[in-house]
């Protein structure tokens, strides 16, 4: 009677000591095996970006920092007329913002209606208190340099949305089909205008495949 309890004491220490190397699931007595690995798949660790395409990448990468796109594409050339770009543009709109704020703080100061204060306009020869227009002038100045602020940012805007979309395009482009299965003919026609009852000349842009 002890031997048995040892024995199954002895089986019991072995059955719990040894590794799991995966979890059994079993649902009754008929049912079958299967195994589920503790590790996670190949695609669970995989980079998020690795699904994605290159076109999309470049254009990822141009729309967090301008030029990282086209240095992606290898477009290096290009790096110095886009920051060119935005330098200029970064230049104009402080300087535009900066004047416009000075001319709008010399009329707010003008119009306080308080005599004890005066602009640092006021003696000046085209936007003087006592100036004919002069306030007037200054108005105007202060509309110019805001408007060309605004100008200015909606320049930005466009240059930045351009240098994405063109590191896009240029990404697309690289994966084109460009092989000598293709050929594009360029030749000279001549195309109908319906809404003319005439005809004009043109080019006709043809693009063959060979099998």
């Amino acid at each position: 009677m002890r031997l048995t309890v040892g024995i199954a004491l002895l089986v019991s220490i072995l059955a719990f000591a040894a590794p799991a190397h995966a979890q059994v699931i079993t649902v009754g007595p008929d049912s079958v095996l299967v195994p589920v690995p503790d590790t996670a798949t190949e695609d669970d660790n995989s980079f998020f970006l690795s699904k994605w395409n290159r076109p999309a990448k470049a254009a990822l990468f141009s729309a967090i920092v301008p030029g990282l796109g086209q240095a992606y594409n290898k477009s290096y050339w290009k790096l110095p007329i886009i920051y060119a770009t935005g330098g200029v543009l970064g230049y104009f709109l402080i300087s535009h913002h900066n004047n416009y704020q000075d001319y709008r703080q010399a009329l707010l100061i003008r119009l306080d209606g308080d005599e004890n204060t005066r602009d640092k306009y006021a003696d000046s020869n085209i936007y003087g208190e006592q100036r004919l227009n002069g306030t007037a002038n200054l108005r105007r100045a202060r509309d110019f340099y805001r408007r060309n602020r605004d100008l200015t940012i909606l320049l930005s805007i466009g240059a930045y949305g351009l240098q994405v979309a063109e590191a896009y395009v240029h990404a697309h482009m690289k994966e084109f089909d460009i092989s000598d299965n293709l050929t594009l003919k360029v030749q000279p026609d001549v195309m109908h205008v319906p809404t003319q009852l005439s005809y004009t000349p043109g080019l006709r842009l043809t693009l063959y495949t060979k099998k």
